[in-house]
């Protein structure tokens, strides 16, 4: 079977990847249903048959966005998220950034440890990323200003650094933990776990470019297909959950009709 583009497929995400030749995929933006924190309509996965697929189908220079989480369980906090990163490793990829994602809330408090408020992003790649559209929105306050700051070197001594007596830009670039404000007001979709617009509109503009195939295998409620057809990039979905694939379509056409299917 032809693998088609800009379609959402309501099955496995391994049958999915199995219609996928070797080297399709430029991005992958998900969040998988860790930790049984969340039923998802029943649904487990199977996530090391899932990881090695993923890196089959990512290009040499393509990008995986993992977003996950740990849930705390008799007292101590699972790990999974580590587990999985250093598995995918073992699969080839190169873990090229620990992100976070701190969250503008909390959904319970916690009366014995601080409160977690972030999911670990975890930027995977396969061998060196072909495509960095590094996002320079953070206002530097030394704007103006010439670079004096040294860099320390392995036997202890400084030098300059390289780009001593530059002019300081007005905007640097954005640090890797990414303060975003949650969809949860504005989730009527019914999926429990909708991905923040901005979040997943701007993994997408930092690791594809326009053309490119984004592909999320959990695809819940739609948010990375969203995304990828308001930055003009292809897409494919993989959903199991029928009701949640009904979710997707309802979505994209509410949101300026973009749904084509």
């Amino acid at each position: 079977m032809k693998m088609e583009v800009n379609k959402i497929y309501n099955e496995n995400c391994l049958e999915t990847m199995a219609k996928m030749p070797d080297n399709f995929i430029d991005l992958t933006v998900t969040s998988p249903p860790y930790d049984g924190l969340r039923t998802y309509n029943g649904y487990s996965f199977d996530f090391e048959s899932i990881a090695k697929e993923i890196y089959r189908v990512t290009k040499e220079g393509g990008i995986v966005v993992w977003i996950v989480g740990d849930a705390t369980i008799k007292g101590s906090e699972t790990g999974t998220s580590f587990r999985q990163a250093l598995f995918f490793k073992e699969c080839g990829f190169n873990l090229h950034d620990t992100m976070i994602y701190e969250k503008d809330a909390i959904s319970f408090p916690d009366k014995n440890r601080y409160q977690n408020s972030f999911e670990y992003m975890f930027v995977f790649s396969k061998k060196s990323p072909i495509t960095k559209n590094i996002i320079h929105d953070r206002k530097n306050i030394s704007f103006g200003r010439k670079v004096t700051g040294t860099n320390r070197i392995a036997n202890g001594e400084t030098k300059k650094a390289s780009c001593y007596g530059n002019n300081i830009k007005e905007f640097g670039a954005r640090w890797n933990i990414w303060r975003i404000k949650t969809d949860k007001g504005n989730n009527k979709t019914g999926h429990p776990a909708m991905f923040p617009e901005q979040l997943v509109s701007d993994h997408i503009i930092s690791w594809s470019n326009e053309g490119d195939i984004v592909y999320d295998c959990f695809a819940g409620s739609g948010t990375t297909a969203k995304m990828a057809i308001l930055n003009n990039r292809k897409w494919i979905a993989s959903e199991i959950s029928s009701e949640y694939c009904e979710i997707i379509k309802e979505r994209i056409k509410i949101d300026k009709g973009l749904f084509e299917n």
